[in-house]
């Protein structure tokens, strides 16, 4: 549990560095793949699956809502 907690706080501070000359679009995407990956984590976690599993699953998810959203800001 503590190593899923330290690589989605790393995770989160990566994607939130190159976040300032990003396009709406791309910073949804990123902002919805650091927040699906974190949720997956967690239910994963909760449900007694896989952590990484469960990262990768909501990372994926989160960044295509993420981008749809961004796409809809930036027109």
């Amino acid at each position: 549990m503590k190593q899923i907690k330290v690589t989605l706080a790393l995770a989160a501070a990566i994607g939130l560095i190159g976040c300032t000359n990003m396009t709406p679009q791309q910073q949804g995407t990123a902002s919805g793949a650091a927040i699906g990956a974190a949720a997956g984590a967690g239910i994963a976690a909760i449900a007694g699956g896989s952590g990484w599993t469960g990262a990768a699953v909501g990372a994926v998810a989160g960044g295509v809502a993420g981008n749809m959203k961004g796409k809809k800001q930036q027109q």
